[in-house]
């Protein structure tokens, strides 16, 4: 994977990303969640009492799209209703408008909306596939785990638009917590091959 980072490196200086230095590219992973109305019950202590869990399966769902910079904890998300093509245009628009000015190597998965025909990739971005089957190579899976523990633990929501509110609080608190998202997403690997 550091070979990788460092051929990605070099292939979008000759492409000659624009208007910045190509040193000062920021690297990003990228990855997407599903959340929804059905919960898993986790276990939990309450001293003196026994703690009443409720459990419901209701299949509704929606989407959060998230890039996380490992080396200064920026992370970058949106909810969308859908995970495909159209969506992920919306995303890589929205993170191109954040980063104006910058050159972003956005490191992802291999899904089938990264790869579409349709896609519509900014001139400031460029998508570099992680290897198959190997959601352990991309830091971004972690924020899905801090984001499930923290706001979603032993919870049940009335509506698809109550778990939405519930993403924005913890997206929020996410985002304006970069020292958290640093230590959550900054591997060894990563910072040490740049």
């Amino acid at each position: 994977m550091i070979d990788e980072i460092r051929t990605a490196r070099r292939e979008a200086r000759e492409l000659g990303m624009p208007d910045v230095p190509f040193d000062e590219a920021t690297i990003m992973f990228q990855d997407e969640a599903r959340f929804g109305r059905i919960n898993s019950p986790n276990s939990c202590w309450v001293k003196g009492e026994r703690p009443t869990v409720y459990s419901q399966i209701v299949r509704e769902y929606t989407y959060v799209y998230a890039s996380v910079c490992p080396f200064d904890g920026t992370l970058d998300s949106l909810i969308l209703p859908w995970a495909f093509s159209i969506a992920m245009n919306i995303f890589l628009a929205e993170v191109a408008k954040r980063h104006k000015g910058k050159n972003i190597l956005m490191f992802l998965d291999q899904a089938g909306w990264h790869k579409a025909k349709d896609l519509e990739v900014p001139q400031n971005i460029r998508l570099v596939s992680i290897p198959p089957y190997s959601p352990e190579l991309n830091p971004a899976e972690h924020i899905w785990d801090e984001l499930r523990e923290k706001y979603f633990h032993n919870l049940t929501f009335d509506s698809i638009g109550a778990v939405e509110d519930q993403l924005v609080v913890g997206l929020c608190d996410l985002e304006n917590n970069k020292a958290l998202v640093q230590s959550t997403s900054g591997f060894n690997w990563i910072i040490s091959c740049v």
